[in-house]
């Protein structure tokens, strides 16, 4: 069906700046949405950033102001700039999407994942 890629992750220090990368592959048919969301030790996996088919992006209050959400269509990548890094923006970084493929109609697909930390 639909694969995705995630990397770019790694160790940052506070205030720094990361780019997460996201490549989807696999029998694609369209895109309707690509995000990115974030899972700390102990928590759920919350919502960062989406941008939909149409260039429409969303972001978590805890995000706004230093992280951006970009597409390159026919890369079929989505991309997570990450300026003015905190420690409590480390986890793991998942890439999604609600896409539909040769075979199935508009389900959601998951990266494995990347790490980020943010620590001095």
């Amino acid at each position: 069906q639909v694969q995705l890629v995630e990397s770019g992750g790694g160790l940052v220090q506070p205030g720094g700046s990361l780019r997460l990368s996201c490549a989807a592959s696999g029998t694609i048919v369209s895109i309707d949405a690509m995000g990115w969301y974030r899972q700390a030790p102990g928590n759920q996996r919350v919502l960062v950033a989406t941008i939909t088919s149409t260039g429409d992006t969303d972001y978590s209050d805890s995000v706004k102001g230093r992280f951006t959400i970009s597409r390159d269509r026919a890369k079929k990548t989505v991309y997570l700039q990450m300026n003015s890094l905190k420690a409590e923006d480390t986890g793991v970084y998942y890439c999604h999407t609600l896409a539909t493929s040769s075979s199935y109609n508009l389900r959601n697909y998951w990266g494995q994942g990347t790490q980020v930390t943010v620590s001095s």
